[in-house]
């Protein structure tokens, strides 16, 4: 399996607008995304877009939210995870349980509308780590 590039780094934060305007006016976002419901994931999502990087930022729907949980241990919010490209989302996850790495849940569609999975932090050095088929376009 050949690891691709870092594609963004996802931040759990019980508002989009509150850190839409700390992601401008303290760290440079260039550009923002308008944001969009993921309903089956139970997130709002919005991506802002800084000089060198692109940060998914993930405000829960609703109480069952895995992003709720997340707030509850860390109310202001903060890094939930990284996500990294692969040419191949079938052979990285072959590999990955291969290496009897755990896979949380089943290879779904993920914002970028490309197939994701994650895998669990205590497998990945501490760190949720979110596994991408790299985008065509």
């Amino acid at each position: 399996m050949k690891l691709g590039r870092l594609n963004h780094v996802g931040v759990a934060t019980p508002s989009i607008p509150d850190s839409v305007a700390f992601w401008r006016e303290v760290m440079g976002a260039t550009t923002v995304h308008d944001p969009f419901e993921m309903e089956e994931q139970g997130v709002r999502v919005c991506f802002v877009d800084t000089p060198n990087a692109q940060i998914e930022l993930l405000e829960p729907l609703h109480a069952e939210s895995p992003i709720s949980a997340f707030l509850e241990k860390n109310p202001k919010g903060g890094q939930h995870h990284l996500c990294f490209e692969v040419p191949d989302i079938e052979v990285a996850r072959a590999e990955f349980e291969g290496q009897g790495r755990r896979i949380l849940g089943p290879t779904r569609i993920g914002a970028h509308g490309t197939p994701i999975f994650f895998v669990h932090p205590k497998d990945m050095g501490g760190i949720l780590t979110e596994i991408m088929e790299t985008p065509k376009a």
